[in-house]
């Protein structure tokens, strides 16, 4: 193999990168790192409305797609679009997840995140989006790139799917403990859940060209209630969380030729929680 220099290695010119949950606060930031080393970023999510507003912020080699990634045929009809639009598909970042709020589904007269209330809806809608959704892409553009002999998916998952969470930073005063707020059992399942599917893509595909990790962050911090952040930012040793623009660099790597052999890890980037 010829020497390269690290920006030659980190360059994504020609490359097409396929981003789910494209229109959320990370997902945005994916995008940017994408289109910032040369590449170029297909942003999908649920509306046109969201993907196509996500993808003109970002502006030059960005496109948003209208998908339900919980759908196969959608998804096989959105891989249709992108091949002919760009003529291939190399990288895939599955970033998707479902975000309940308490107010939209109709539970907030009782504590409907513990995991003695927690609806069985809500626990396939967690499960489909942010699991099934990051396999059934695997499967429409991960076979892609596997035909093709090359290609990278990058999970995005959580330092919650290394560790569980610390129940006590969501307390609120004055309830009784039957009351009391929790990080749903979903968000870490799902989160573990990635971690595994890439360790399985990782060995599935290595013979294909097609290699597989996971990003591990921390909370970014997005104007949360200030004593949830005092909580939060105690556990981490670096005591703060992350800013939104923190995790483009480790995004650049792990799609990149940067991390040519790196396959099946975890990336983890926590402020150092996860140590603790």
């Amino acid at each position: 193999m010829s020497a390269r220099s690290v920006p030659d290695m980190f360059d994504l010119s020609g490359r097409v990168a396929v981003i789910t949950g494209g229109a959320g606060l990370l997902g945005r930031k994916h995008a940017e790192a994408v289109t910032e080393c040369g590449g170029t970023a297909v942003l999908l999510d649920l509306t046109a409305e969201a993907a196509e507003s996500a993808a003109r912020d970002i502006g030059e080699n960005s496109l948003g797609l209208a998908t339900d990634i919980t759908d196969h045929q959608a998804l096989q009809d959105t891989l249709t679009a992108i091949l002919e639009k760009f003529g291939r598909v190399d990288i895939l970042v599955n970033n998707a997840a479902n975000n309940p709020k308490m107010e939209d589904n109709g539970l907030s007269d009782r504590p409907w995140s513990r995991l003695e209330n927690f609806p069985l809806e809500m626990w396939n809608d967690d499960i489909n989006i942010g699991l099934t959704g990051a396999f059934l892409c695997a499967q429409i553009f991960g076979s892609e790139m596997a035909h093709a002999g090359s290609g990278v998916i990058l999970n995005i998952a959580s330092d919650l799917g290394l560790i569980a969470p610390d129940q006590r930073i969501y307390r609120k005063a004055g309830k009784t403990e039957d009351e009391q707020p929790v990080k749903p059992v979903t968000y870490s399942v799902v989160k573990t859940g990635l971690i595994g599917l890439t360790k399985y893509l990782s060995t599935y595909w290595a013979d294909a060209g097609v290699r597989a990790n996971a990003l591990v962050p921390g909370g970014v911090y997005n104007d949360q209630d200030d004593a949830f952040v005092e909580k939060l930012t105690n556990l981490i040793p670096m005591g703060r969380m992350a800013d939104k623009d923190e995790y483009k660099a480790a995004v650049a790597f792990l799609i990149s030729d940067a991390s040519s052999y790196m396959t099946g890890a975890n990336l983890v980037i926590d402020g150092g929680r996860t140590v603790w």
